[in-house]
Parts: C-alpha cells; sequence; structure tokens
C-alpha cells in the first residue's frame, strides 16, 4: 500500500515527524490487510498484527484504537487512492470507451499490486459498522457513480444494448474484482493485457453494430497474439 508525499502548488511539504508517521501508519496497514486476508477479519486478532508488522502491542494502540479502525483506514485509503488515480488518468480522455479502458486499468494496476487489499475489500465490506461503514459506503457510491457516468457517456456516442447500467457496471466490477481468486502471476498477464481482454469483452457485450464489430476484431486480435505467445512458451526448453 504505497504512499506519495508529493504536494500542490502552495502547500506546505509535511515535516520529517509526519512522513515517519505516515510511513509507519502504512507499515502497520500493509500488514493489518495481509493478516486480515489470511484469517480473515473475525479470526484475525490486533496481537496478529503486532506480530506479523512487528510493532509492539502497546506501540500499535498509538497508531489505532481497535480492529475497526484499522479495516477503515485500509478501506478509506483503498478507495481513496483508486479515485484519486483514476482522475489523474482521466484528464484529457474524452472519448468514452477510452475512459472505460482507463479506468479497467487503473482498478487491476491497484489491485494487482495490491492483492491483499484486493480479497479484505472483496470479503469484509459488511464486517464494518456504524459511522465507519457509512464513511466507507460513501465513498464506494463516489466510485460506483464515475464508472455508471462513463457508462451513460458510452450510450451518447455509441449505439448500445438495451441493459440497466446498474447490472453492465456491476457486472464489469464483477470481473475486475474477483481476478485474484485465478490470477497467477507467473503464467498470467499483467494489468496492461488484463486490462485490454476485459474492456473488449465488456464493450463487445454491450455495444451494437459497427462498434461491437470492431471491438471484436480487436479481441481477436488480442487471442491471436495470446496463442502465439502459449506456442512460443511451450516451444521454448
Amino acid at each position: 500500500m504505497e504512499r506519495t508525499f508529493d504536494t500542490r502548488p502552495g502547500e506546505a511539504r509535511p515535516s520529517r515527524s509526519q512522513r515517519n508517521h505516515e510511513e509507519r501508519v502504512q507499515h502497520i496497514l500493509r500488514h493489518a490487510a495481509r493478516v486480515f486476508r489470511e484469517k480473515g477479519y473475525e479470526g484475525a486478532s490486533i496481537r496478529d498484527i503486532s506480530r506479523a508488522s512487528g510493532v509492539a502491542l502497546s506501540s500499535l494502540y498509538y497508531y489505532c484504537r481497535n480492529k475497526q479502525e484499522l479495516l477503515y483506514r485500509i478501506e478509506m485509503f483503498t478507495f481513496s487512492r483508486i479515485l484519486e488515480r483514476l482522475e489523474e488518468r482521466l484528464a484529457g480522455v474524452e472519448d468514452p470507451a477510452e475512459q472505460l479502458r482507463v479506468l479497467v486499468r487503473n482498478h487491476l494496476d491497484y489491485f494487482l499490486e495490491h492483492p491483499d487489499e484486493m480479497k479484505v475489500l472483496a470479503h469484509e465490506e459488511d464486517s464494518l459498522t456504524g459511522r465507519e461503514r457509512k464513511e466507507v459506503d460513501e465513498i464506494k457510491r463516489r466510485y460506483y457513480k464515475r464508472a455508471i457516468g462513463i457508462y451513460e457517456a458510452l450510450g451518447t456516442k455509441n449505439r448500445v444494448r438495451q441493459l440497466q447500467p446498474r447490472i453492465a457496471v456491476l457486472s464489469l466490477f464483477g470481473m475486475m474484482n474477483w481476478i485474484y481468486t485465478w490470477h497467477r502471476p507467473q503464467v498470467d498477464p499483467g494489468a496492461e493485457e488484463l486490462a485490454r481482454t476485459i474492456s473488449s469483452i465488456f464493450l463487445d457485450g454491450v455495444l451494437e453494430g459497427r462498434d461491437a464489430a470492431a471491438t471484436a476484431r480487436g479481441r481477436e486480435r488480442l487471442a491471436r497474439r495470446a496463442s502465439q505467445a502459449g506456442s512460443a512458451l511451450r516451444a521454448s526448453p
């Protein structure tokens, strides 16, 4: 779970102590996500996270009140970072189909770099309660609305099938969010190739006519490249 300390014009740079504090927090959150992934939220304890992170139990409570705060901060940081990176990458991109490809690539880039967080977000969404749950739900709605906006813009520039936007977009997130259950970095393609494939499958499913045909041709080119890569691997000693 990376963190950058870039500042915008006019902003004061964080002090060394602030950077050290933030780096320690990110260190704890990375290990907390791994523990939650391995043991599940209910099965994990603060003591487990202390051991995994190498941070003394007494020191750990300086950075967080309890286990729920750790899960809340993992989820808030993850969705905030994904949205921030998405807006940066969408700057200057006007074509809705390309915007959708950017959204898919951005999502996969982050989650393939952070598989522990990916599984935690997929499995522990009901573990939060109260204010923390409301705040996480709100940032998730922001992300969902951004995706819905891209999908609806797609319909203004292209002929799309008569599908409910909610079902189409949630189906796309379903494809992306469950990659961790089968993706193996040693044999499966990375984020760039996966994003092209998933975007192609999705666009081919929602577009009509010439738009769908063009997307299908792109998918066929991807299949040929994958076949060629597979043949090369089989031929290698």
